[in-house]
């Protein structure tokens, strides 16, 4: 999905550094999910998912449904957004400057091609590097970027102006945006225009240049309970004259939406009041033919697999929350890095995953032995698309992709009570499954791929 290592990984990696950072000066941000704003304390994290519903601008490709997992998370230095991951290079109360990578949602639909689009060569979502820069004021925020596209093929850019404004009334908050976007000629002809090749009696050779599209949105946030949110809205764009007198495109206005749920985990304002200690973990496992679910209910546990390649890891973790609601549930946030041992198949390869881990302790004996059940969702990347995945998907006719989901579900004890030393009490050892999944094709986010990767892995973890 992405090609060559350097932004993206460079950007997770620096993520991974920047989880364990103070606070931040800003005192939220505004996450963009198609123009919706999911706002997260400075120091804070969310999960959550939302279904995204898109009128093709291509002639007769109907309308588009696309699952977008939500990963947030707002550091000192670094952001995650659903679809960026950036630095924060001068940031404060009423201003930031950043600089990005992103996901670009663009390009043929993967599922059905319509006629209008037979024969010709694919055009694929991008990924762009960029600059951004906001400033809010009483009467609203003014916000500009400048993005290029970071080697997916269009070599096009884009700058973009807009205006925001932040309403909120009760548990809702309102944004009203828009925003003008000034695309280059490469980008266009890229996704919109016909190469000479591809033309037909009814398919002429075109280009249609640079321009100017306009978008109006709203988006929304609705504040369920003290975590949980609720997130929609709409949008509007008309595009570029050049654009829509194309003869694979559909000379009307394109409207969108969006709706979905996230959870915030961020610290409340008594918790962890003398800091946050580090979590450290270190795990070594091997590929197993098992689904993740079948290792999860205990039904299968074999490593014995064709081509034996391991895992090693190491990754760090920060209490988000502590017994939530009163209850025997915390919330940890770790990333981390995975080093694949390919065994000569292909050369070895490292692995970033960041993710939001909950631990169930309640069980009638754990004042005695302590016993955590995990389970993590996020995100991951890999420098190179691991050997079994290749292998699986290939002989299955799917495409693979460097980012997709990560699960991790684990269950361990506390090595300190298991001893009877008190000073190990939070030193756990145990097993788990680091996990890489596409969501069953359904996230153009996650290059539409349908499967991934287990390995069962054994792991200890200790408090600093």
């Amino acid at each position: 999905m992405i090609s060559g290592s350097g932004y993206s990984l460079r950007a997770t990696v620096a993520l991974c550094l920047s989880l364990f950072s103070a606070h931040g000066l800003a005192a939220e941000a505004a996450v963009p999910i198609v123009a919706a704003a999911v706002p997260v304390a400075t120091g804070g994290a969310g999960l959550g998912m939302a279904m995204r519903f898109e009128s093709s601008i291509y002639r007769d490709a109907g309308t588009r449904h696309d699952f977008v997992p939500i990963y947030i998370y707002e550091g000192k230095r670094v952001f995650l957004e659903a679809y960026r991951v950036g630095l924060k290079l001068d940031a404060t109360p009423d201003s930031r400057f950043d600089a990005f990578v992103g996901y670009r949602f663009e390009g043929f639909p993967y599922d059905r091609i319509p006629a209008s689009l037979a024969g010709m060569a694919n055009r694929g979502p991008g990924v762009d590097i960029g600059i951004g820069y906001r400033q809010r004021k009483e009467w609203g925020t003014l916000f500009g970027e400048v993005l290029t596209d970071a080697g997916s093929g269009s070599d096009g850019s884009e700058i973009r102006l807009g205006y925001r404004y932040d309403w909120q009334l009760g548990r809702l908050q309102l944004q009203p945006q828009l925003t003008f976007a000034a695309r280059d000629a490469r980008l266009n002809n890229y996704y919109y225009g016909v190469r000479p090749s591809e033309a037909t009696i009814n398919r002429p050779a075109y280009e249609p240049g640079g321009g100017v599209n306009a978008e109006l949105a709203l988006s929304g946030v609705y504040r369920l309970s003290e975590r949980w949110r609720l997130i929609g809205g709409v949008s509007a764009t008309r595009w570029a004259s050049g654009v829509r007198a194309s003869p694979i495109v559909e000379n009307r206005t394109q409207l969108a939406g969006h709706l979905g749920v996230a959870y915030d985990f961020s610290p409340g304002h008594d918790a962890w009041p003398d800091g946050r200690p580090l979590i450290v973990k270190v795990l070594h496992g091997k590929a197993t033919d098992c689904d993740v679910a079948q290792v999860m209910l205990l039904k299968c546990f074999s490593t014995n697999t064709v081509d034996q390649t391991r895992v090693t890891g190491i990754e760090l973790g920060r209490p988000f929350v502590e017994r939530l609601n009163g209850w025997p549930l915390d919330f940890v946030g770790y990333v981390g890095l995975l080093r694949h041992h390919e065994q000569g198949l292909q050369e070895d390869s490292w692995q970033a995953n960041a993710y939001m881990k909950a631990y169930y302790y309640g069980f009638p004996w754990s004042h005695r032995v302590r016993t955590r059940l995990g389970l993590g969702v996020g995100i991951s990347y890999a420098e190179r698309v691991p050997y079994v995945e290749l292998r699986d998907q290939l002989a299955r006719g799917r495409s693979s992709s460097r980012l997709l989901q990560y699960l991790d579900p684990s269950i361990d004890i506390s090595l300190g009570d298991l001893i009877g030393v008190k000073s190990m009490g939070e030193t756990y050892v145990g097993v788990g499954v680091t996990h890489r999944s596409g969501i069953f094709g359904t996230s153009r986010l996650l290059g539409n791929v349908n499967g991934g990767s287990n390995y069962i892995y054994s792991y200890v973890e200790w408090r600093m």
